[in-house]
């Protein structure tokens, strides 16, 4: 059994616009695992200025994995808890080889093609009219949830979410908002009481990861749920996920598996979530469509109904052909 990587740049047919900047091309990685009879692929969806992993030391410690790929999942996974991206990639890899099966990670419904993810439609930042044109794109194609990215230009922004709730009411499109932590404390408790009124889903990091008491504070007194995204990268050991969920006391998490130690951190995260009554959904963090495809099928064998952030496998030139199509509002496996 030999292992290798390689690197590989994705490049957005759009630029992807968010509070902290515009994003035209997106490093990742893959891990790769050549058995006697086939070759499989994980992704190290390493996310340059998001990602904990360490940037300097990674190409490193993606060297030392192919050399001692023969030690095994957990004793690699365990070795790799600073680099969340890299574990995941091991365990794409090792799952897999287990299955005996490229692309096939978890058999459910989903990879049968009879059961589709429900999925949010994804709204980036740019003018107020390329935002606008984006939403009546997701509209035209029948989904009951967008998602906003907002931060940068609050005024525009928040005129836009008045006109789709005046056409649309909560209960014809559900609405939520990702601010990439792009308000300050003082500006976000406006920004929420104004979010209630339009009966808003949720909002995600409003402010900036880090400040816990302040963070506290907004989901003590929030009129609208608050969801924490950026503030979970980077707590790598159990006692610290507590600590940080039973301090902030979130309504929900949001799980990007590339970013906080793929599926087995995931589910830590999960369960520390269920233990202190918050909610949580999962989300890509542009990953290419082998990244994107073993989230899409670990979500599946999840059994929830709530809308999931996958839909980013439209977002690149170079991508890979992948088994996965959007229908509507659903993401689906075309086995």
């Amino acid at each position: 059994m030999k292992a290798s990587f390689n690197c590989y740049e994705l490049v957005f047919k759009n630029p992807a616009g968010t509070s902290r900047g515009t994003l035209k091309t997106k490093l990742t990685y893959f891990l790769k695992i050549k058995s006697p009879d086939f070759e499989y692929i994980g992704e190290c969806g390493f996310f340059k200025g998001l990602s904990a992993d360490n940037e300097y030391e990674y190409e490193n410690k993606l060297r030392w994995v192919c050399e001692n790929i023969e030690l095994g999942k957990d004793f690699l996974i365990e070795s790799c808890l600073e680099f969340p991206s890299i574990q995941f990639g091991i365990e794409q890899v090792f799952c897999q080889l287990e299955n005996k099966k490229a692309n096939l990670y978890f058999t459910s419904d989903f990879t049968k093609g009879t059961h589709g993810i429900p999925i949010n439609g994804l709204i980036w930042m740019g003018s107020l009219e390329f935002m606008k044109k984006q939403i009546r794109e997701k509209l035209n194609t029948n989904f009951h949830c967008i998602k906003l990215k907002i931060g940068v230009d609050w005024n525009g922004e928040h005129e836009i979410l008045k006109s789709l709730r005046n056409e649309f009411s909560s209960s014809q499109l559900e609405l939520r908002v990702d601010a990439n932590g792009g308000f300050t404390h003082e500006e976000a408790k406006i920004v929420l009481e104004q979010l209630a009124k339009l009966n808003i889903h949720s909002i995600e990091q409003p402010i900036r990861a880090g400040q816990i008491e302040k963070m506290a504070d907004l989901c003590k007194n929030t009129p609208v749920p608050i969801a924490l995204d950026e503030e979970l990268i980077g707590k790598f050991y159990s006692n610290e996920k507590i600590q940080l969920i039973q301090q902030i006391q979130p309504q929900y998490i949001i799980l990007k598996p590339s970013l906080i130690g793929g599926w087995q951190g995931s589910q830590e995260w999960i369960n520390i979530a269920k233990e202190n009554n918050s909610g949580w959904w999962i989300t890509s963090a542009l990953e290419s469509n082998i990244g994107l495809n073993a989230i899409a099928q670990w979500t599946a064998v999840l059994n929830t109904n709530m809308p999931q952030g996958l839909g980013t496998g439209g977002l690149f030139t170079n991508n890979f052909t992948s088994n996965l199509e959007v229908r509507g509002e659903k993401l689906f496996y075309n086995p």
